[in-house]
């Protein structure tokens, strides 16, 4: 069984070397992320909620991995953490909990549950 904290560490020291590699490309998608994820109308933690339901629906790893972390970093409960992977289960079946079992993983292996 893989650990998804190391993929989440593997995908971190991932992206620092492909901004050692290309630091352009890095910055600029970084700089649409700063300015996606700003407090507007919504906050920055119901935008990264709305990205992990995203990330859930396209069964990005990297993605389901980081906005789970950068949603508990913008201030989201667990609860709202897991109703979102409720929604996704939802709208996705068996794929919706396939990925959500992912999150509950990851949370696990966080200390969160």
């Amino acid at each position: 069984m893989e650990s998804q904290l190391e993929l989440n560490q593997e995908r971190a020291r991932l992206r620092d070397k492909y901004g050692q590699l290309l630091p352009a490309i890095l910055e600029a998608e970084l700089r649409v992320g700063d300015h996606a994820y700003a407090e507007g109308a919504l906050s920055t933690m119901h935008k990264r909620l709305v990205a992990l339901g995203v990330a859930l629906g396209r069964g990005c790893t990297n993605c389901i991995l980081g906005q789970t972390e950068r949603a508990l970093e913008a201030g989201a409960t667990v609860d709202e953490i897991l109703e979102v992977t409720g929604v996704a289960v939802a709208i996705g079946g068996t794929m919706g909990m396939a990925e959500s079992l992912r999150v509950v993983r990851f949370l696990e292996e966080m200390e969160k549950l």
